[in-house]
Formats: C-alpha cells, sequence, structure tokens
C-alpha cells in the first residue's frame, strides 16, 4: 500500500434567495484513483441543481466505469443539451482524475482555470484544447508530488466581491496569491475549502451574488487513529484488546471510562480525571500516560457523530468542533483532520449504566453510534476498520 493518499474536500456558497446550490461536487475514490467533478448549472436554484447534479453524476460514474475521460467528456459534451434562449451549455463541468497519486488529468469545459499549488507556489501546467460539437474543451496532465494541492472552482469564486472590494471581481490571480499567503502542509483538503469559501463569503459580505464552490484535492501522506471504546465482552479478551490497539501504529484514542481503566491496567500508568470540561454538555476528559486523548464514551461519541453530519455539509463555513477543546471537538479533529485511516477497537461488554432509562441510552447504541461514525468518516474519503471482542 502506498504511503501517500488523495484527501479531498468541499464547500459550498449559495445564492442569495435561493435554497438550493446551482453547483455540484462529486468525489469518487478508490484505493486506484481519485475522481472529482465539479459542475456549475446554468442559472441557480432547482434547475441549476438538477443539471449541475446530473453532470457530474454521469461524468463521475462513467469515469469509475473505466472510461477514459475523452470518452467522457465527447459523451457528455454531445448529449448536454444548450439553452435556446442565452446559446451557452446548460451545466459546465472541471474533471480531475487522480491516478495511484501520481498521475494527475485534468478537464475543464467553460470553468474557471484550476489552481495547483506545490510547495505553497502556484505550479502553472499546460493545456491544450480540443473542440467537440462545437464547444472548445480543454485537457492537461502532470506527474503529482506529495503536498500537491488542487483547487476546482466555479465562476462564483471568481466575481466574488464585484463592484465592492474588487471592481472586476476577485479574480484567479488574487485567488493565487490568497492561496500562497495562507499555505500550509498540514491544512486538509476541506480546510482549504472552507477557507476559500469563507474569503468568498466576506467578500460577498455574506450576500453571494451567485453559487460559488471549491473542491479541493491534495496529495497527503497517510496518517493512522486508532480509537478503543467499551471493555470486551469477556475479562480473557481484556489483553487481546488492548495489546492489538497499542501495537497499532498512529495516535491512540480511548473512550469511556471503564476502557480508560483497562487501558491504564495494560500501560502501568493511573487514570488522572482532567479538570477542564470545554463544554458543559459534555463529561470531562481523562488523562494517561502513554495516551494520546482520554474521553468519556458513549455521550462524547454521540456528539462526535453530530459534528460528523455538520462536516458532511459543505455550507458549515465555521463548524463548532474546529475551535474547541472539549473531548467531543479533539476526537473529531482527529478524526476528521489528522487522520486517513481509522481502526475502531470495539468492546462488546454491556454496560449496566447504560440500562438505565432515565439516561435514555438504548441497548447497542455504542454499536449503532459506530457504525453510523464509520459510515460518516467513509464518505469522507476515510479508510475505516472495525474490530469486536
Amino acid at each position: 500500500m502506498s504511503d501517500l493518499y488523495t484527501d479531498t474536500g468541499s464547500m459550498s456558497l449559495i445564492k442569495r434567495g435561493e435554497q438550493l446550490c446551482g453547483d455540484h461536487i462529486e468525489f469518487r475514490v478508490d484505493d486506484r484513483a481519485a475522481i472529482c467533478v465539479l459542475a456549475d448549472g446554468l442559472g441557480s436554484g432547482v434547475k441549476a441543481n438538477i443539471l449541475a447534479t446530473l453532470t457530474s453524476q454521469i461524468l463521475a460514474t462513467m469515469s469509475v466505469g473505466g472510461m477514459t475521460i475523452e470518452d467522457c467528456v465527447d459523451t457528455i459534451v454531445r448529449t448536454l443539451p444548450e439553452c435556446s434562449v442565452r446559446h451557452v451549455n446548460y451545466s459546465t463541468f472541471t474533471i480531475v482524475k487522480i491516478v495511484d497519486q501520481r498521475h494527475v488529468e485534468l478537464t475543464r469545459f467553460d470553468n474557471p482555470h484550476t489552481v495547483v499549488l506545490r510547495g505553497g507556489k502556484v505550479y502553472e501546467f499546460q493545456y491544450h484544447s480540443r473542440m467537440i460539437d462545437g464547444k472548445k474543451i480543454y485537457f492537461s496532465s502532470f506527474d503529482a508530488e506529495e503536498n500537491d494541492l488542487i483547487v476546482v472552482m466555479s465562476d462564483g469564486a471568481i466575481f466574488a466581491g464585484l463592484g465592492k472590494s474588487y471592481p472586476f471581481g476577485w479574480g484567479r490571480d488574487n485567488i493565487v496569491q490568497y492561496l500562497e499567503d495562507h499555505y500550509s502542509p498540514e491544512t486538509t483538503a476541506k480546510g482549504v475549502a472552507t477557507l476559500l469559501a469563507r474569503e468568498c463569503n466576506r467578500l460577498y459580505e455574506g450576500e453571494p451574488g451567485d453559487d460559488t464552490s471549491f473542491a479541493v484535492m491534495r496529495i497527503a501522506r497517510r496518517s493512522h487513529v486508532n480509537l478503543m471504546i467499551g471493555p470486551p465482552s469477556h475479562q480473557r479478551l481484556d489483553s487481546s484488546i488492548t495489546a492489538d490497539f497499542f501495537a497499532a501504529e498512529g495516535m491512540h484514542i480511548v473512550c469511556g471510562g471503564s476502557t480508560n481503566q483497562l487501558a491504564a491496567r495494560y500501560l502501568g500508568k493511573e487514570v488522572e480525571t482532567s479538570l477542564q470540561y470545554g463544554d458543559d454538555d459534555l463529561p470531562p476528559m481523562y488523562r494517561i500516560e502513554g495516551v494520546d486523548l482520554c474521553t468519556e464514551g458513549v455521550v462524547t461519541i454521540s456528539k462526535v457523530l453530530d459534528y460528523a453530519h455538520e462536516y458532511l455539509d459543505s455550507s458549515q463555513l465555521n463548524p463548532a468542533w474546529k475551535f474547541s477543546n472539549d473531548g467531543a471537538s479533539r476526537v473529531a479533529q482527529a478524526l476528521f483532520d489528522a487522520a486517513s485511516d481509522i481502526h475502531f477497537f470495539v468492546g462488546c461488554a454491556i454496560n449496566p449504566a447504560h440500562q438505565n432509562p432515565d439516561l435514555g441510552i438504548a441497548f447497542g447504541a455504542k454499536f449503532q453510534l459506530i457504525d453510523q461514525l464509520a459510515e460518516c468518516l467513509e464518505k469522507m474519503g476515510k479508510r475505516v476498520s472495525t474490530r469486536y471482542y
């Protein structure tokens, strides 16, 4: 397995007065390739959303199905309808395909020119064009390097601040400068997309004049996070779950009072209760020498799941977990930002406290939470494994 992976993230602003975004972003990622399609539907609102969604999903599905990018574009362009009044196409698009974290194929039709950063500075690559059914399509390909950042955008980004902060809009050159000024190799793809969307929202003074979207892909080194929650179903498995957990490479998170006691016994250390709450609705954290993060169990993970749903909502510009220091926020930061590969070690013992009807925690809640959280993490592009004891 390669030590590198393609980190993906997106963020969108909806045009003022509309309920749906007229742009749509589709990511498809597997072990061999990562595909991103950003489509911008004509106009705004429901019709634009439908057109952009269909265009991006069709292109992504054909790409995953093994069709070459040229064949995908040829098919969609020849069938894409044209507005009879304005004589422009109903949807524009950009396609990025990264194969084995090594080779990038980039295709663009009427969307703004994609930005690539290499080493924190703009990397200018060459396009060649081809006419397909009377439409000019731009193609490019180049070899990728670790920490390369690829930023795809809709034209709402280019025109942010039009007639206000910038007489002719923010423009690509200013976007490039902003990216270079704020570059950090540790910033995730989602973080870059959010940073750009926040700035566009500021330039639009909180009322976007057009749908504005960013899709970001980043070639990054893999990072493992391991999370253990709950003691095992039988005491004889105590040593198995702890030995497997601590033998795994990467960051180690322990969730649950009993689980922290189990980890402390294995390490021969003491459990200390932190006096730092961070959030009055969440239990305090713990400290154990040799463990990166220690928190309460089901209540904390339930909050992490809420944050995961917020993360998958591409309109959340200022997520609470990003700027907080409570247990749930720190777990979210580790899983959403730091990790490419996440490994859950789940003990199957029944917690008597969870059988108290006054707590509102149903039997099996822990397993449901982990399953739902794993599903959300996979939607974020994470590689997730779960082991039960």
